[in-house]
């Protein structure tokens, strides 16, 4: 069970970050206005927190196995809401990031 609930909170916190960045950029490349820069920053608030609620106990496991979640959703942000098509290469790199990820989060520990 914790396994899934940290999954879920890797994802959430990915989806936070990507959808809070994202619409600041609408905000400020796209000409969208302030209230997509408002609610952008506020996501990106909640980013900020929902990491604090990993059962995982070390800051930097969890921001370091994050990265694997933030390198896969941003492709499949990128693929269904912008219509870019990742290629081979950004698929073949998000693989090698998840499986260093899957050894930080859940690899055999020395002590």
């Amino acid at each position: 069970m914790t396994a899934l609930v940290s999954l879920a909170l890797f994802v959430l916190a990915g989806l936070a970050e990507i959808g809070g960045g994202w619409l600041v950029w609408q905000s400020l490349r796209e000409g969208k206005g302030v209230g997509w820069l408002v609610v952008g920053a506020a996501i990106l608030f909640l980013y900020g927190v929902i990491p604090t609620l990993q059962p995982i106990p070390h800051f930097g496991r969890v921001y370091a196995a994050y990265g694997a979640f933030f390198i896969v959703l941003s492709l499949a942000w990128g693929r269904w809401v912008d219509g870019w098509m990742p290629d081979r290469w950004d698929l073949v790199g998000a693989a090698v990031a998840v499986a260093g990820a899957v050894l930080m989060i859940w690899g055999p520990r020395d002590t």
